[in-house]
């Protein structure tokens, strides 16, 4: 799967239920559910739920809690846009 084939899933109602945690939350932010993708990676302890959920708190404007989030997940506060993020983890979750 690619970042096209997964824009595709976007048109259904629920994610595929084989995907990570981590994969189901940057959907569900993708659909504009932010609170359904933060619950998902709330309380979550690996490095890529928390480099997700430190994207959740970006994109909500809590800077201060993102860049907790950022150092927790060992990742720097980037300076690309959201979007730009977002496809980059999604494609770091489907290649890994």
């Amino acid at each position: 799967m690619d970042y096209q084939e997964f824009e595709k899933t976007l048109t259904e109602e629920r994610p595929p239920k084989d995907w990570t945690k981590s994969l189901k939350a940057l959907w569900y932010d993708a659909k504009g559910n932010w609170e359904a993708a933060h619950d998902i990676v709330d309380g979550m302890n690996n490095e890529t739920a928390k480099w997700v959920h430190a994207y959740l708190h970006r994109k909500e404007g809590d800077d201060w809690n993102a860049g907790y989030w950022y150092r927790q997940a060992e990742k720097s506060f980037p300076k690309s846009t959201l979007e730009e993020e977002h496809r980059e983890m999604v494609e770091f979750i489907l290649n890994n």
